[in-house]
């Protein structure tokens, strides 16, 4: 195997600087970001700045960040209304995020205790849909185990996981990308997906050549002064 090429680090970031990125594009990639994160103030005062077009309606943002901020209270019944207040089609086309959100609201009530609305809201909403497709069936199955191991020390951690936070989030975040595609927006920020690739890139570079690791935080002052 050859050795690997030796790249100094005034050469590095030379290549760096040199690359040609419009202000236009770079202010683009803003702007996705805030609409997709859902940052309204943001996104409108940046819309104004750079003289750009909001991608999509403002509005739909707050409406996002709603619907988020209901699942992450554990409020399902007032999220799956406003998603069908902003758009019917989104749940009445995707069977999968529908149940997803009946899903979410078992455990919401499993989570307060509420075992006879549970049992009866699993037997009339879900088991019928468990029915028609085995792997609903397998996440009612799962679901239904959290009665059978509450406060067991013993309980699978992909059972008691059904009621962290981050369940909650999972759920947000399906809603949230079913919205944005709805709206023929990206489900995730562009600036997200540059950043996975420059980590893929380097990670291939690596196997070649001895180079400095870009460092996210040193881009910044690049990425200001050619944003503003």
């Amino acid at each position: 195997m050859p050795p690997k090429t030796q790249i100094r680090k005034d050469e590095w970031e030379k290549r760096l600087h040199d690359v040609d990125l419009s202000k236009q594009d770079l202010n683009q990639l803003v702007m996705d970001y805030l609409v997709i994160e859902g940052f309204k103030t943001s996104a409108e005062e940046f819309s104004k700045e750079a003289g750009l077009n909001a991608p999509v309606d403002l509005e739909s943002i707050e409406s996002r960040m709603t619907i988020r901020e209901a699942l992450q209270r554990g409020d399902v019944g007032e999220a799956i209304t406003r998603v069908n207040d902003l758009n019917p089609e989104i749940l009445d086309t995707n069977r999968g995020l529908y149940f997803q959100l009946q899903q979410q609201k078992l455990i919401e009530f499993i989570r307060q205790g509420r075992i006879a609305e549970a049992l009866e809201f699993a037997q009339e909403e879900l088991a019928p849909r468990g029915e028609e497709n085995p792997e609903y069936l397998a996440e009612l199955e799962k679901t239904m185990a959290l009665l059978a191991f509450e406060s067991s020390p013993s309980a699978p951690a992909a059972i008691t996981d059904l009621l962290s936070p981050a369940q909650r989030m999972k759920t947000a975040s399906a809603v949230n990308a079913a919205i944005l595609e709805s709206l023929s927006q990206g489900k995730e920020a562009k600036l997200v997906g540059l950043l996975k690739l420059l980590s893929w890139g380097e990670s291939m570079l690596d196997e070649r050549a001895h180079f400095p690791k870009v460092r996210l935080i040193s881009l910044l002052p690049l990425f200001a002064h050619r944003v503003n």
